[in-house]
């Protein structure tokens, strides 16, 4: 629970009764009231890592917020889950009441956008950090639960990130030191309400949010079968990619850490693909490779070479 000795307390209570009543649920003094009767729920943690580090320096408390939401928001897609609830944990390097406000006031603010209710919450100074860490812990429930699998003969669909997203900043950190990129504080897309709205009207077999692990998290997804990612498609990694290849990384480092242009992977029926890619206005959208039999690797042609790269 928030900290009542503090002078800001109660403008963030203020702010965070305005996510109170949705939908999906009502709270009463932080008692929480559900209003759906689905018998499956799933809670999920994340946060933003040492991504961090430069929205502290940058003091750039809306992509922070944005970045740690999208962390929860695209896993939960993963289960098909629907949020509905969340928790905050803020974790400061200095008692910064001016920070502390503007976080919770942005958390509330995209909170609303999506029905999602914080029904708790907890700020913690820790004065050895070199940055801030937003940990969430959001729920969902499941209206009707499928497995997560991707099928040979499948399509891959990918949808465009925006950048870095929230994963490979200690690689970063280790190559840019103390230089500064715009790109570092560029928030992570949101796919949940396109992916939501899709898979109420199509048969999406699987789907992956590409964070951390990158292009090796697909495997999780195969069974007896491969992946195979086209050099030949739409979705080319955005140029900070570029610049932290050519610092020495390689192709398999950049595949297993970086997104390299794609945040989100559905796994689809081919008759499918035009009518999901013209759904799917808001980011780029375009067909990235297939799901073939095989031993469960994830073989991918480099977008930063001519060589070929096995997960």
């Amino acid at each position: 629970m928030y900290d009542t000795t503090k002078p800001y307390t109660q403008n963030i209570l203020d702010l965070v009764k305005e996510t109170w009543e949705t939908p999906y649920c009502s709270l009463d003094d932080f008692v929480l009231c559900k209003k759906f009767s689905f018998d499956q729920e799933y809670g999920h943690t994340d946060g933003i890592g040492e991504k961090g580090i430069y929205h502290w320096k940058q003091r750039s408390f809306k992509e922070a917020i944005i970045d740690a939401l999208a962390m929860n928001y695209n896993d939960l897609l993963l289960l098909r889950a629907r949020p509905y609830a969340v928790i905050d944990h803020l974790m400061i390097p200095e008692d910064d009441h001016d920070a502390v406000k503007d976080l919770i006031r942005y958390l509330t603010f995209e909170c609303k956008k999506r029905d999602v209710a914080i029904i708790g919450g907890e700020t913690a100074i820790h004065n050895s950090m070199q940055g801030l860490e937003i940990s969430l812990t959001m729920l969902g429930f499941i209206e009707k639960p499928k497995i997560n699998q991707f099928q040979i003969g499948d399509i891959l669909l990918g949808i465009e990130s925006s950048g870095l997203h929230s994963n490979g900043f200690t690689k970063v950190i280790e190559l840019f030191g103390d230089e500064y990129r715009k790109e570092f504080i560029e928030p992570t897309n949101i796919y949940l309400d396109d992916v939501l709205n899709l898979d109420r009207d199509f048969d999406i077999h699987g789907m992956m949010h590409i964070t951390g692990g990158s292009f090796t998290k697909l495997r999780s997804l195969l069974h007896d079968s491969n992946v195979f990612i086209y050099r030949d498609h739409g979705l080319e990694p955005q140029n900070i990619f570029f610049e932290i290849y050519n610092r020495n990384v390689s192709d398999e480092e950049m595949y297993k850490t970086f997104n390299c242009g794609i945040g989100f992977v559905l796994s689809v029926n081919e008759q499918d693909c035009d009518d999901i890619i013209s759904r799917i206005t808001d980011f780029k959208v375009d067909i990235i490779g297939e799901v073939l039999p095989g031993n469960e690797d994830v073989m991918i042609e480099s977008k930063f070479s001519n060589g070929n790269v096995v997960l």
